[in-house]
């Protein structure tokens, strides 16, 4: 039906455009391109609606964009977006500002940041959906501390924040590992006597557990009245993270006992305690209650965290075994974690079998080339090494810098290797010179080829 109509406006704006009579019913065909753009919208038919908004070339209403936008954010067509905005602009058409807004909202969730904060630079009202839309938008894309600052500004001009600003500010500070950020946030939602919400209670338990705040973490958990299960995976990842395998354990047996149905990441985290607690009958009783006992399909991490169990527990046959006869053995996560155990084991002939498979399912990825960098050089293999670094550059894969920070005074202070940009470098290169001598310990002997 709609089809038709479609087919119908162009052929009627078409003949019209040729003679005088376009004018006289310009507002006829204004209120029919509204009616058949709402109605592709409701149908499901978001491109062919976006579609014919370019080749018609007039000007839709308000409404008929806020919902052609709101479709693009609920579909994640952020493309489509991207048009409708350059269709604006092409025929001259001024958003109002909650058209800005929503597109504003567009550009931050698609990771679009620099055009997100031009528009939110020239919005003439700054409301808190705007401000919680750039400060999410940059916290997403791992701009912890900028977001952090726009939450400061906003702070500044008045606005409160709710609990999606505290979300997004709490994993800004988690993402930063910085504890002054997060408890300064975590005491202005105490004084705004915001409701309880699970996403807030959640990230904030995940801030402390990053910042090895694991008493205040479990602390909030003990506060939250209305528990469900993601706020007991929270708990139970958190531990998991700093290796408290036995509290992990426990935390998901009462998580049982209180009646509440793991998910996969609940799952996920309990495997991964198992791995680094060497729990081998404990993993596989756990891995197989999945399916059998919650009807939750392994995936993918799953499977890798079973590998990496086998693999740190010397395995390693029964693991590659493990891999063969899995559903995911195409997926590189797994031949990572048994190449890492490998490593750790001493198994040459394996290395060099598991080594060429993970290189060649994911060869794009500078990781890999660093994984497979350091087993090499583990080994000895330095002609492999060569090879692979020679593949390295010419397949254009450049590995990010690796850097550490350190947060004093609630400043975070970022170091490169070699950095000299610190205006206190000299100083901290005098020290480190002098540490080896103070912390020389004649029992301790430093792993150098694995750093």
């Amino acid at each position: 039906m709609f089809a038709g109509k479609t087919a119908t406006l162009l052929r009627r704006i078409q003949a019209q455009t040729n003679n005088c009579s376009f004018q006289a019913k310009l507002l006829k065909e204004y209120t029919q391109l509204n009616k058949v753009l709402r109605g592709l919208c409701f149908t499901g038919r978001l491109r062919e609606a976006v579609g014919l908004l370019w080749r018609t070339r007039l000007k839709a209403d308000a409404a008929t964009y806020a919902l052609l936008l709101q479709e693009c954010l609920f579909r994640k067509e952020h493309k489509s977006g991207r048009r409708i905005h350059a269709h604006m602009v092409v025929i001259g058409y001024v958003p109002n500002e909650y058209l800005k807004i929503k597109l504003l909202i567009l550009y931050a969730k698609s990771g679009d940041l620099r055009t997100a904060y031009v528009l939110f630079d020239n919005l003439l009202e700054k409301t808190l959906i705007s401000w919680n839309a750039v400060i999410a938008g940059f916290v997403q894309k791992g701009c912890g501390e900028f977001g952090l600052d726009l939450y400061y500004n906003m702070i500044k001009n008045g606005v409160s924040p709710d609990q999606y600003t505290f979300a997004s500010v709490f994993r800004a500070s988690a993402s930063l590992a910085s504890l002054e950020h997060g408890k300064r946030a975590h005491g202005v939602l105490i004084k705004s006597h915001i409701r309880e919400n699970v996403v807030v209670s959640s990230a904030l338990m995940d801030m402390y557990f990053k910042c090895s705040s694991l008493t205040d973490a479990h602390r909030v958990f003990n506060e939250v009245v209305n528990r469900n299960v993601v706020t007991w995976t929270s708990l139970i990842s958190g531990y998991g993270q700093h290796g408290r395998v036995n509290e992990v354990l426990e935390s998901f047996d009462k998580m049982i006992n209180e009646g509440f149905r793991p998910n996969y990441v609940t799952f996920l985290a309990v495997l991964s305690a198992c791995s680094h607690g060497g729990l081998v009958n404990e993993g596989w009783h756990y891995f197989l209650s999945m399916k059998r006992d919650y009807g939750i399909q392994p995936r993918g991490q799953h499977y890798s965290a079973m590998v990496d169990l086998l693999g740190r527990s010397g395995k390693l046959h029964e693991a590659y075994e493990f891999v063969l006869n899995s559903p995911f053995k195409e997926h590189p996560a797994i031949w990572g974690a048994l190449l890492g155990a490998c490593r750790i084991h001493g198994d040459l002939d394996l290395v060099k079998l598991v080594a060429d498979k993970y290189l060649e399912l994911e060869p794009e990825n500078s990781g890999t080339y660093v994984l497979l960098s350091n087993t090499y050089a583990t080994f000895g293999f330095w002609e492999n090494l060569a090879a692979l670094r020679r593949k390295m550059r010419n397949s254009g894969v450049i590995k990010e810098p690796a850097y550490s920070w350190i947060e004093i005074q609630g400043k975070v202070h970022f170091f490169l290797r070699g950095d000299v940009s610190h205006r206190c470098s000299a100083e901290i290169y005098e020290l480190i010179k002098l540490m080896p001598s103070i912390l020389k310990d004649p029992d301790y002997v430093p792993d150098i080829i694995s750093s």
